[in-house]
């Protein structure tokens, strides 16, 4: 009698231990689930094939249409994305206007030079006549700044996964505090990529899009004329080069001249950008910082390469894609990309 109250006693706590791994098991699964939703782990290929077929198509088409017509656009939309996915991940938050009780991303400083807005309200539009509630803003971003891009070569320079659901929230505060600055240092701009989970070989990679579109004056030319304070132009920057950028930023306070940012192709998408960067010729001081870090300045050597860089470019944007997408039943698909529903 005593053994078999002992047995049973046994068999009780070992049930017990038992359904507290499961517990465990449950928990660490449901953990780490998030954890993926959390770095796009909802994201697939294809995610529209069956309730808009045509949808990845028509971004296409409408794209390459107005890229043929305007060939500054592909750099927009690429800042455009990178700005997305900064502040609160890739949730299309960019896009959204002010209201009379809210200043959203749009109106915050980095944002207000942002343009092409007008050709994500058309592609929304064509695609809600096609497939109404369907296909989100934010997947729209990330496939508009691939097909853009892709218009010089005629073929999808990367692949894009989609599933992406829309942000109901745009805050200008939160768009000032994440985006990068044009005047951040190697560390700052090593740490705010790795606040989104994007690595130093990420952070190289990425400012390659600098290959394409132009700077305002303002965003450096305190480099060419006071840098430190004392009226001085920054060392590190190329003599000549720092030349012919005073020759077209006049003063420190022109706020409306613009510059290439990639001085040999500024509108061709190449790796010319990292061999301008190791002739010092980067535009911005968070352009020349990539040279002050001994790992960062070999990422740079690697990428001269071309197939290399497009490569390597197509990884990273992969990433920064699946930065803190909201995907399932989070968020929304607006029905216009400028304001919630």
């Amino acid at each position: 009698m005593h053994e078999q109250a002992c047995l049973t006693s046994f068999e009780r706590e070992r049930e017990s231990m038992e359904n507290m791994s499961l517990v465990l098991v449950i928990t660490i699964a449901l953990f780490f689930g998030h954890i993926g939703d959390s770095e796009g782990g909802d994201l697939r290929k294809d995610f529209y094939k069956s309730a808009c077929p045509l949808a990845e198509e028509i971004v296409k088409d409408i794209t390459w249409k107005h890229v043929a017509s305007n060939s500054a656009l592909p750099s927009k939309f690429l800042r455009m994305h990178f700005h997305d996915c900064f502040v609160r991940g890739c949730d299309g938050s960019v896009l959204l206007d002010s209201t009379a009780n809210n200043k959203a991303e749009k109106a915050a400083v980095p944002n207000q030079s942002l343009s092409g807005f007008d050709v994500i309200d058309k592609i929304k539009e064509k695609l809600e006549e096609t497939c109404p509630g369907i296909v989100s803003c934010a997947d729209i971003l990330a496939l508009v700044a691939r097909d853009s891009v892709s218009f010089q070569f005629k073929k999808s320079m990367w692949e894009v996964l989609t599933g992406r659901r829309d942000g109901r929230i745009s805050r200008q505060s939160e768009a000032l505090s994440n985006i990068p600055s044009p005047f951040f240092n190697f560390a700052s701009l090593k740490q705010s990529f790795a606040n989104k989970g994007l690595s130093l070989h990420d952070l190289v990679v990425l400012s390659g899009g600098h290959t394409i579109g132009v700077g305002h004056c303002n965003f450096f030319s305190n480099r060419l004329y006071n840098f430190s304070g004392k009226g001085d132009q920054d060392p590190s920057l190329n003599p000549t080069y720092a030349s012919q950028l005073k020759a077209q930023c006049k003063t420190l306070s022109d706020n409306t001249t613009t510059v290439a940012m990639d001085p040999g192709s500024p509108l061709s998408f190449d790796s010319h950008y990292y061999m301008a960067l190791n002739q010092n010729q980067g535009l911005f001081q968070s352009d020349a910082a990539l040279l002050t870090n001994k790992e960062s300045s070999k990422i740079v050597s690697k990428l001269l390469d071309q197939d290399g860089f497009f490569t390597e470019f197509g990884q990273s944007m992969k990433r920064m894609g699946a930065v803190q997408v909201l995907t399932g039943s989070n968020g929304e698909i607006r029905k216009k990309c400028n304001v919630i529903n």
